[in-house]
């Protein structure tokens, strides 16, 4: 069974990295993750029905692989054959229990929101409110409603934790790249 990897990693490197997780190497799972992350975040992505949902899933897919690596076993399937499931599953999943849950919220926060938003030809720290409520307008509804949430009522990642069902880390990772993406919408400033 061993050969490479669609991005190049040999089979017997990925085997040995998955013993090293096994025994809760931190450093063989940053190397495990740098190696095979692109190919299970496309896998994700192809069943997810966003790309915010798809990182939520393939963060989740790789909690189980750290939690669960101890039961890999290289004479039944390969390592990224095993991952793949994995992420696979965890992608369906997350599929079935979000999909009611990220439209029902989204009409919720939409609604909740949209009048505090600054009103059209207002400022906000020197932003026009349009090009504001344009950016905010591009990001996703569960994505928007983190970031409307945390930075302009105060909530805690707990508390956004709570609201959205998800753990406190993906809610800091959404919220990071929300503000990435804002900022990029809002030419950098």
């Amino acid at each position: 069974m061993l050969g490479s990897t669609s991005d190049g990693a040999p089979q017997g490197e990925l085997v040995t990295l998955m013993a090293a997780v096994a025994s809760r190497n931190e450093a063989a799972f940053k190397t495990l993750y740098e190696r095979t992350s692109a190919k299970l975040f496309a896998v994700v992505r192809r069943i997810s029905v966003s790309e915010a949902a798809a990182e939520e899933a393939l963060q989740e897919a790789w909690v189980r692989i750290w939690n669960n690596a101890d039961r890999f076993d290289p004479a039944v399937a390969s390592p990224i054959t095993w991952m793949t499931t994995i992420a696979r599953h965890t992608a369906i999943d997350s599929v079935r229990r979000g999909a009611e849950r990220v439209s029902a919220t989204a009409i919720e926060i939409d609604e909740e929101l949209a009048e505090k938003l600054p009103a059209p030809g207002a400022t906000a720290d020197g932003l026009g409110g349009p090009h504001l409520r344009r950016c905010l307008d591009g990001l996703e509804a569960d994505r928007r409603g983190m970031v409307l949430l945390a930075y302009c009522y105060g909530w805690s990642r707990e508390e956004l934790s709570r609201r959205f069902d998800r753990p406190v880390a993906t809610v800091k990772t959404v919220l990071r790249r929300s503000l990435i993406a804002l900022k990029e919408c809002l030419g950098g400033r």
